[in-house]
């Protein structure tokens, strides 16, 4: 980020800057939580987690994978 901090960072930072202490460790979590879950994971530990899951037999009939979403 090259040392400066983007127009996004410093709005992060002011809203922070509002937020009482004792929630602070609250929101790091939330945010480590969300960063996780928009990062993609190596294609190997993909594969990995995928053929353990396979392994221990937790799998779903291929007829079951679109219950549920209205895809039209």
């Amino acid at each position: 980020m090259g040392g400066k901090f983007s127009a996004y960072q410093e709005q992060f930072a002011n809203e922070i800057k509002q937020i009482p202490e004792e929630y602070l460790p609250n929101l790091v979590q939330i945010v480590r939580i969300f960063r996780e879950s928009v990062s993609l994971r190596p294609a190997e530990d993909s594969f990995r987690q995928g053929w353990k899951e396979a392994l221990a037999g937790e799998t779903r009939p291929v007829s079951e994978l679109w219950d549920g979403i209205d895809a039209d």
